[in-house]
């Protein structure tokens, strides 16, 4: 059963926040090269600000960044995605099977003579998005119920089954093919952390959000005032995050250009071959623009802030793995901006009975994220 097909967004009508996302991100990125560069003692401190593998200061601009569109969510009309088998099965197909085995080759054709990059690059493969995924799909205009539901599925399977699919993939696939193998132990206490504090938390404080809110003043008034006022934080979170990102790791970035533009370009064919594979799959099976868009964006976003623990916490926070881990989320944020762009391009034109562009609704228009 597909959910209420959403409106598009016309850029005409965007606000002026929104309007230019691009630039501020770019903006973002470059003032936290520019911390990295002039000011590496706030790069060192905030890199030193963990409890145990999470990073504070980047964990408050994710949670702040999900926390107003966990609290959109209509947790009574998510629950009925679940009855959705197409949706259900494609992302689970995408996500599980076909991201890890794509990046694992990508890996091994762009850097057969890099171990250490290619290990961080299939660690990246492993670890399936719970974070960001969720203002792409927003911003796209994609089915906010179903990322809510597909996010979920995705951190238990994150829990059960990263370890078993990083000893296949690190060792024993690579045996059968004749290729070196890596010896590598992941922490499932690492891997849990990271899930319940990066969805656990927000999903949580936006799940009573929503009851509190509907149960105490009544679903209208939650809608029409209350998530006006919250949903810009997205917005600033997603802002501040990206500048932490790039003020803690952007002195390796700067140090080693060759190495990142090497490690960037199977992150950027494995972000528009895993998008566009979901997309079309979820034309060829009957879904509808919103959870389509749904569909390939959870599968193309990667839990960076995992991954890079993962990589941090077994083989050293200087190593090749660590730098692979790091440059993910440098690469993906620009990336996936631009397929934010490119889903509304092929929304009229693989989707022609979805309504136009030029019509907005308030509760989809971006400014209220």
């Amino acid at each position: 059963m597909s959910s209420p097909m959403p409106q598009a967004t016309s850029p005409a009508r965007l606000g002026f926040t929104d309007r230019f996302l691009p630039v501020w991100i770019l903006a973002a990125m470059g003032l936290g090269l520019l911390m990295a560069v002039y000011t590496p003692g706030v790069g060192e401190a905030l890199g030193a600000f963990t409890i145990g593998s999470v990073s504070v200061p980047i964990a408050v601009g994710l949670l702040v960044m999900m926390y107003p569109v966990l609290a959109k969510v209509r947790y009574s009309d998510a629950r009925a995605v679940a009855g959705d088998r197409r949706l259900l099965i494609s992302s689970l197909v995408m996500n599980w099977l076909v991201g890890p085995a794509l990046m694992f080759a990508l890996a091994w054709i762009f850097l057969p003579d890099l171990p250490e990059y290619r290990t961080g690059l299939i660690i990246v493969g492993l670890a399936r998005c719970i974070a960001m995924v969720l203002i792409w799909n927003e911003l796209a205009c994609g089915d906010r119920e179903a990322a809510a539901f597909l996010v979920a599925v995705n951190s238990v399977f994150q829990v059960v089954a990263f370890g078993a699919l990083g000893w296949f993939y690190l060792q024993v696939l690579p045996s059968w093919l004749g290729l070196s193998t890596t010896s590598a132990e992941f922490s499932v206490w690492a891997i849990t952390g990271s899930v319940l504090v990066f969805l656990g938390i927000p999903l949580l404080a936006g799940y009573l959000s929503r009851r509190v809110g509907e149960a105490t003043r009544w679903r209208a008034w939650y809608e029409e005032r209350f998530l006006p006022r919250v949903g810009p934080f997205a917005l600033y979170g997603l802002l501040f995050t990206i500048v932490l990102l790039f003020a803690l790791q952007g002195s390796q970035v700067i140090a080693r250009p060759m190495d990142v533009a090497r490690i960037a370009l199977p992150l950027l064919v494995y972000f528009a071959v895993t998008f566009l594979t979901g997309f079309l799959l979820g034309k060829l099976v009957g879904l509808s623009y919103a959870r389509t868009t749904t569909l390939a964006f959870t599968a193309s976003g990667n839990n960076f802030e995992l991954a890079i623990a993962v990589a941090i916490g077994t083989f050293g926070a200087s190593s090749g793995q660590a730098l692979a881990g790091i440059v993910g989320p440098l690469i993906e944020v620009p990336a996936l901006v631009a397929l934010v762009y490119l889903a509304l391009w092929l929304r009229p034109r693989l989707f022609p009975g979805a309504a136009p562009q030029s019509t907005v609704t308030a509760e989809r228009v971006p400014d209220r994220v």
